[in-house]
């Protein structure tokens, strides 16, 4: 399906293979091989793919734009797209709305020399600028950027350096490296996520999901001193499943009381050993 929809919107764009290589930002030999199904694009060039060709992920994955009716539908949706950019700017008009929560999202995210996606990630200090910039790739491209070759290569990561200490013994400053999650409605119960939303900015919660029932989050601390809270799905940005974490403090081990004793009691030994010395 992806190879004929590359073939078939290259050609209604008049493009040649290696003007599309170009504008994807990758070899021509790779635009030949993806036509031909020899090999399956990466998740950052389907998103790339569909930017170009003005249409969702979805459509450009599952749509044979190849049969006459969907080609129509594909050539009113440019038509459009080209329109909405002729027109004049209204500084009344509103802006768009986050996605109902479930619903597939697609974001933005920066790639290597070899196409291999990065991991971006957003320090304290840049917490603030980052609900602006999350979905522009410029933005991103500025931010520190590594690769951890132990995870797994289904998915885009992105890492958070948390603040607080809601989620001890999960220190503050410790770096989350989460999983994108395209439809929260999916996150099971108890699962820990960093919630980015327009109310709370960027947190490192356990999530609890109502999304379905009450079209909400309920978000919960490990530090029983912070009370949990709800968060309507109209205020979240993105959600992260946390895959990974990167720490210079390492947890304190929880002693018991006979841990305790027994501690105790060997230091005791050790000094009469001494004075018998």
């Amino acid at each position: 399906m992806i190879n004929t929809n590359l073939k078939f919107c290259r050609r209604e764009l008049a493009l040649t293979q290696a003007q599309m290589a170009e504008k994807l930002g990758i070899k021509r030999s790779l635009v030949g091989a993806y036509e031909e199904g020899r090999a399956e694009p990466r998740l950052a060039t389907l998103v790339n793919m569909s930017r170009l060709f003005g249409i969702t992920l979805d459509q450009l994955v599952t749509t044979d734009f190849s049969k006459r009716k969907n080609a129509k539908a594909i050539g009113s949706m440019r038509a459009q797209e080209a329109a909405a950019a002729d027109a004049p700017a209204d500084d009344d008009t509103e802006p768009p709305t986050t996605p109902a929560g479930g619903q597939l999202r697609v974001l933005a995210f920066t790639v290597d020399k070899d196409q291999n996606e990065n991991i971006e990630l957003v320090p304290q200090k840049a917490a603030a600028g980052y609900l602006n910039g999350y979905a522009d790739r410029e933005y991103l491209e500025v931010l520190p950027k590594f690769r951890l070759p132990m995870l797994s290569q289904t998915g885009t990561y992105r890492a958070f350096e948390i603040a607080g200490d809601s989620m001890l013994p999960i220190a503050s400053g410790t770096v989350i490296v989460g999983r994108y999650v395209e439809e929260w409605a999916t996150v099971k119960d108890g699962t820990p996520c960093v919630v980015v939303s327009s109310k709370d900015g960027i947190v490192f919660k356990r999530v609890f999901n109502k999304v379905r029932s009450g079209g909400m989050l309920v978000l919960h601390s490990d530090n029983p001193h912070f009370s949990p809270y709800d968060i309507n799905v109209d205020d979240v940005l993105e959600i992260w499943e946390a895959k990974s974490y990167i720490s210079s403090t390492f947890p304190i081990a929880e002693l018991s009381l006979e841990r305790v004793a027994s501690l105790v009691l060997d230091l005791q030994q050790q000094v009469a050993l001494l004075r018998k010395a």
